[in-house]
């Protein structure tokens, strides 16, 4: 056998040229095969992590809902560990499907409360997806005012026009729309007086240490300065120390989301902050 045969490994007919590729094929599908068996049993919950209003911090102007599935040993995965892998198959969009119809539950039974969660442009035309929007909004039309839908910048970049259509007629509707990872590609500019997104929240690689980055600084002071052209609400994400806070409240950034002001929960925060404001008050 030649030595480029000797290098090369077979996975269920697949070739790989060395371990490494043959390892990471593995590992996605090993990874596939577990998203598949949580969707199929509902193994799966919404983390909520509160993104704060800038200047009253002990608000929460809404909160996003993250999707977490749970393997067969009960382990939470989250959504870093697993969306890479079935982003671009049929299994993203049953995901986008769970995380939007366990929103609308959310939203269903807390009335007080705003709530986001993640979508991809490849979701807007799956039939399912639409499904679960119209069901909820048939069961509680009233929450589609408090229903925000995060796309990220790379995500509507893909299919700029069906987006566009579809946030027309979704907002007629009361739905809200923010644009995540806001200036991660440098490609969405040109398409904000089209897409009118109501948020923007700008990718936390800017935000992180924004308070030893000058360079950062006037990046962020030029992105708020670019969605308040467009009247967009700003949020910061990934605000992790008191110091970053304060700058960005000093740019103007609206809200504030990151771990300073709380980490994804899968116990419901409102209802945490709720029972205390009844123990103390």
């Amino acid at each position: 056998m030649s030595p480029q045969r000797l290098s090369q490994f077979t996975a269920d007919d697949t070739l790989f040229t060395t371990p490494l590729s043959a390892a990471a094929e593995e590992k996605r599908r090993d990874t596939l095969q577990m998203v598949r068996e949580a969707l199929d049993k509902r193994r799966s919950l919404l983390a909520f992590q509160p993104v704060v209003q800038a200047r009253m911090p002990k608000r929460a102007a809404f909160y996003e809902g993250l999707i977490r599935i749970v393997d067969h040993t009960g382990r939470i995965i989250p959504a870093m560990d697993f969306m890479d892998a079935v982003e671009t198959n049929e299994l993203g969009r049953r995901i986008d499907c769970l995380a939007l119809e366990l929103g609308l539950q959310t939203l269903a039974a807390e009335p007080s409360i705003r709530l986001s969660v993640n979508l991809s442009a490849r979701s807007i035309g799956y039939p399912e997806w639409l499904a679960v929007l119209e069901r909820g909004l048939r069961k509680s039309p009233e929450i589609g005012e408090r229903l925000i839908l995060e796309i990220t910048e790379s995500s509507a970049m893909i299919m700029p026009d069906l987006v566009t259509v579809f946030m027309q007629d979704m907002q007629e509707r009361g739905i809200c729309f923010a644009l995540d990872d806001f200036g991660a590609g440098f490609t969405a500019f040109r398409y904000l007086k089209d897409f009118y997104f109501d948020i923007v929240k700008i990718d936390g690689t800017f935000i992180r240490e924004i308070g030893q980055s000058p360079e950062n600084q006037v990046l962020v002071q030029a992105l708020v300065s670019i969605a308040r052209h467009f009247d967009m609400f700003t949020v910061a994400e990934s605000v992790e120390t008191a110091e970053d806070a304060r700058i960005l409240v000093e740019m103007g950034v609206d809200c504030l989301q990151g771990y300073y002001f709380g980490a994804p929960s899968t116990q419901e925060p409102w209802k945490i902050t709720h029972i205390k404001t009844q123990m103390t008050g």
